[in-house]
């Protein structure tokens, strides 16, 4: 293929995008280019089905090279291994927008491979990988015909800003990804600042004018080239066999599908599936196979049929109801925060952990290292769906839906260190699930986080919304159970406050979905959002005003930076020293932020006492007990404090005039000192005469009524009263 070039401009940038320059030998490949960041993008497809599946089996991989930034990988090993969450976020970010744009029965085995080759730090590069898809996939020969595009929104100073910058992003209160076919849009991931649901329905078409853009672009390059996609048809299943299954279990199929109860529904369901594939060989795979997808498409059809044209639900639920919901609270003794959150037969089961500076995760990515003090990990045991397999690491859907519930909740986590110096870790264990268990995530990290005593700026709750759509006829449905997700055309997660969205995540399973009724869907999420508020409110309706007696105490304290050097001593001395004897846990900042965490207040209060005595400054009028250091002619050096040290004139010994200094002051000697003078170059002057109590008399150099005496000239004095 030739190099050809697309030239679009977003938001006054340049957006390019090549064709066939590298990786000749991908069945498709593109080189996108936008400010200084670039991205290459392949695709590539098996031209054979050896065996036949149920779905597209597509792997999406992308990778964000560290030299694209300059950087060598830290860690002992310096070569990238295993893929970081970000990457594997960016990765479904992929996968979810182009996924329902293949053909239907198509499949292949696909892979996209997207790998950021430059990063200018400015230009995101979560949108040039799906455009990049788009366009690996479009002018190849694989059977892929929509063209998409995708941009990101942002909200500055009230207004819309389409591809904001990284640095821009940090003054908006939306951050928005919308991905779209020239009929609509088919992806959105968000997150967002308390921000109303008409700004988001405000944003899409914004987001929906740029997209075209970009879809238009290729689609005026392709009309150029002649390419030829590669011949497909998906295979067709007997029409009278299709017919015969329908006719056999239908009507126990469907009194199966309104069961009540999920487990109970499914052990009707394999019993009819069961009895289908008596009469059937078993060596005759193929046989069975093709058996098993009718009997799935005619249980699609009937949920479908259901919704639609009965206008009812599997669970006999009205379209906006929720699930009953119950709310336990500060059910695990010993955890710093728990909360067990049921919405019908989804359970969600939130920890909350509080611990120190030292528990923040580094993440070394592309720009500089940074630290993060709220964590939220999502697990899904094989249990929760009656399954069995082996407990293995983190995959994929765990780690995105970990980070939605995270993204929702982080607006309303104590942004400010200094209020609650603490890193926050949520683990949602998934007991039981049958519908958004992300959601349930959300509701019961919000719950164990108030359990937990952490002083949350807002309270957070989040719902799932369901499509279900043929034509012009569609039904809207509120928190949508398994069934509804699975043969359903939309998965749409909001969550948010009385106030506004903090995070929106939506899924299709169709082409695209029109804006206006994503607004619909919108508002019936806002509703249902608030009836779940209210449930947790009732549970617990503010965070606790005290943290967990087993969680860490930790208080800051502020030293001059100056003071740091003394503090830590030669080589660490003083510092391991406070540690050691008090067995805390002490953080110094080069900014003279000192952090000292301890699960024993009166641990944190001696560290903080031997800290103040190595720090604390010398105060004018203020009395202390020095020792001699030093002794010249003129007067004595007395140490007040810790490498602090006072001149002693000899004037201010005492009230008679002193020939030899040394007749009076010892070397080592320890003497009460007032402090009455320290000058902008920080020396200090001490007074032995002010001290004195049985004079009658108190010191004050600028008093006009005084006494003077006359072995003494130079000095001031005042009657107490």
């Amino acid at each position: 293929m030739s190099i050809n070039k697309i030239n679009i401009e977003i938001n006054n940038r340049n957006l390019s995008i090549e064709i066939g320059k590298i990786a000749k030998q991908a069945d498709g490949s593109a080189m996108l280019r936008y400010g200084d960041t670039i991205m290459f993008v392949s695709a590539t497809s098996k031209k054979e089905v050896k065996e036949e599946k149920k779905f597209l089996p597509l792997i999406v991989d992308y990778r964000e090279n560290t030299y694209a930034a300059g950087k060598i990988p830290g860690g002992f090993f310096k070569r990238q291994g295993r893929p970081s969450e970000r990457e594997i976020l960016i990765s479904r970010l992929i996968d979810r927008s182009i996924r329902p744009l293949f053909p239907e029965g198509y499949f292949s085995d696909t892979q996209i491979v997207a790998l950021l080759l430059s990063a200018d730090l400015e230009n995101d590069p979560d949108t040039l990988g799906i455009i990049g898809a788009s366009a690996a996939l479009y002018f190849s020969d694989i059977a892929f015909v929509t063209p998409l595009g995708a941009v990101k929104v942002g909200y500055i100073n009230d207004k819309f800003v389409i591809n904001p910058s990284i640095s821009e992003l940090q003054n908006s209160s939306l951050n928005m990804i919308a991905a779209g076919t020239e009929e609509g849009i088919i992806m959105i991931e968000a997150g967002a600042q308390e921000i109303e649901e008409d700004k988001i329905t405000k944003a899409l078409p914004l987001a929906q004018e740029a997209i075209l853009k970009i879809i238009k672009a290729q689609k005026d390059l392709y009309n150029q080239l002649n390419i030829k996609k590669r011949e497909f048809s998906p295979r067709e299943i007997d029409k009278s066999k299709i017919n015969k299954i329908e006719s056999e279990v239908s009507a126990s199929l469907l009194e199966a599908i309104q069961t009540k109860g999920k487990k109970a529904g499914e052990e009707k369901t394999k019993k009819i599936l069961d009895k289908l594939l008596e009469g059937i060989p078993e060596d005759n795979k193929d046989e069975i196979d093709e058996t098993k997808e009718i009997f799935y498409d005619v249980q699609k059809n009937l949920v479908r049929n259901l919704i639609l044209n009965d206008k009812k639900r599997v669970d006999r639920r009205a379209f906006d109801e929720i699930r009953p919901i119950s709310v336990e609270v500060g059910i695990l003794p010993r955890t710093h925060g728990s909360a067990l959150f049921t919405r019908g037969e989804t359970q969600c089961l939130a920890t909350v952990t509080l611990g120190t500076f030292e528990d923040v995760q580094r993440i070394d990515g592309l720009g500089e290292e940074e630290e993060k003090r709220f964590m939220l990990h999502y697990n899904f045991p094989p249990f929760s769906v009656g399954e069995v397999s082996f407990l293995r690491g983190p995959g994929r859907r765990e780690i995105g839906h970990g980070a939605l519930a995270e993204k929702a909740i982080l607006p309303s986590i104590p942004a400010d260190e200094e209020t609650f110096p603490y890193t926050i870790r949520i683990v949602s264990d998934i007991l039981e699930s049958n519908g958004s268990s992300s959601m349930a995530t959300v509701c019961g990290g919000v719950l164990s986080l108030m359990d937990a005593g952490v002083p949350l700026s807002m309270i957070v709750s989040g719902i799932a919304i369901g499509l279900v759509k043929e034509n012009d006829n569609y039904v809207i449905l509120t928190d949508i159970a398994g069934l509804e997700d699975h043969f359903g055309d939309m998965d749409l997660k909001v969550a948010g406050t009385e106030k506004g969205i903090t995070a929106i995540q939506m899924d299709l399973k169709m082409p695209s979905i029109s804006i206006e009724i994503l607004k619909e869907a919108f508002l019936n999420a806002r509703d249902a959002r608030l009836k779940v508020l209210k449930k947790m409110k009732e549970a617990i309706s503010e965070p606790r005003a005290e943290i967990s007696r087993y969680a860490p105490r930790i208080i800051s304290i502020h030293i001059k930076p100056e003071k740091v050097g003394e503090v830590i001593g030669p080589a660490g001395k003083k510092i391991k020293k406070i540690i050691s004897q008090t067995n805390t846990k002490i953080d110094i900042d080069e900014s003279g932020k000192i952090t000292i965490a301890s699960s024993d207040m009166n641990a944190v209060e001696r560290a903080k006492k031997m800290i103040e005595e190595i720090t604390v400054e010398a105060e004018v009028g203020k009395i202390y007990d020095g020792k001699v250091t030093r002794i010249e002619d003129y007067g004595a050096f007395v140490e007040i404090l810790p490498n602090t040290i006072g001149l002693l004139h000899i004037s201010e010994i005492s009230h008679h005039r002193i020939k030899n200094i040394r007749d009076v002051i010892k070397f080592g000697q320890t003497i009460r000192v007032k402090v009455i003078s320290i000058d902008n170059g920080n020396k200090i002057r001490v007074s032995k005469i002010a001290v004195e109590q049985d004079s009658g008399y108190s010191y004050d150099p600028n008093h006009s009524n005084r006494k003077k005496y006359p072995s003494s000239p130079n000095h001031n004095y005042t009657k107490r009263s």
